[in-house]
């Protein structure tokens, strides 16, 4: 039996109380997308997916080793906005400002070194963002959920360092999911 996990940033308190009203005011405009948990809310850099227990030390292990060549980031909250578009919504989010370019060698980095252990490397380009629903199956952009989008279109937070990465395991639930973090690695590079 695998576990379900992926690595990812916890949020800063700075970042998550903007976050959170954003997706409190969100959810209350549209049933027809799955609004993310407020404690849920992380940047998730690569999805590990279904993994055999034996090969959670050495994907922290390689882990490690990726998150010691890297200094923390700095990044902030910048707008809101919907993959792939608002023709076609699926997945609402808040965008993410700062050192988006390197965090993004930081994540291929990291797919490199999980590769030998069946990661599949992600092909879409890097745009680090918080998810905040994904749309139901037959779900679409209404006037009342576009209103609201408009209104945070130019929300911003404060700029705040990440210094802490983290490897959860997801337990599915019919609640939601739970997210527990089974190793914690800091970023230590230059």
């Amino acid at each position: 039996m695998g576990i379900r996990s992926f690595l990812a940033f916890s949020l800063p308190a700075p970042i998550r109380e903007v976050a959170e009203p954003v997706l409190r005011d969100l959810s209350g405009a549209s049933r027809d997308v799955k609004w993310v948990r407020p404690q849920n809310v992380h940047i998730t850099l690569v999805f590990l997916g279904s993994v055999d227990e034996a090969v959670i030390p050495p994907v922290t292990s390689a882990a490690a080793g990726v998150c010691s060549a890297f200094a923390p980031f700095r990044l902030s909250v910048n707008g809101v906005g919907f993959f792939p578009n608002p023709r076609r919504p699926r997945v609402i989010w808040l965008g993410l400002d700062g050192d988006v370019e390197r965090m993004g060698r930081f994540r291929d980095a990291l797919q490199e070194a999980l590769a030998p252990f069946g990661v599949e490397p992600e092909k879409r380009p890097f745009q680090p963002h918080l998810t905040l629903g994904r749309f139901r199956k037959g779900g679409f952009l209404d006037d009342r959920l576009a209103r609201a989008m408009e209104r945070h279109a130019r929300v911003t937070s404060p700029e705040c360092t990440l210094s802490e990465f983290v490897l959860f395991k997801s337990d599915l639930r019919p609640t939601g999911a739970v997210y527990t973090a089974l190793a914690r690695f800091p970023l230590q590079g230059p």
